[in-house]
């Protein structure tokens, strides 16, 4: 039997999907509020962010009380 294993590429990508949902779902978010609201580790959601910065499908903003990330 051939058990299917994710490679980090897979996981990375399968974050960004979440991510991308989460933001199309509540609107812009500040990173604290993204890593609280998608269920995986922080490490993972930030390469999947900037998997997704990287795409052009984000925006990441500074603003006075830190950044956000909204979609394009």
């Amino acid at each position: 039997m051939t058990m299917l294993v994710e490679t980090g590429i897979e996981q990375i990508g399968a974050t960004a999907g979440q991510v991308w949902h989460c933001l199309a779902e509540n609107g812009g978010l500040s990173f604290a509020k993204l890593v609280k609201q998608v269920d995986a580790p922080r490490d993972l959601i930030m390469q999947a962010v900037g998997w997704l910065a990287r795409e052009e499908k984000i925006a990441i903003e500074e603003t006075p009380r830190g950044k956000v990330v909204t979609l394009r």
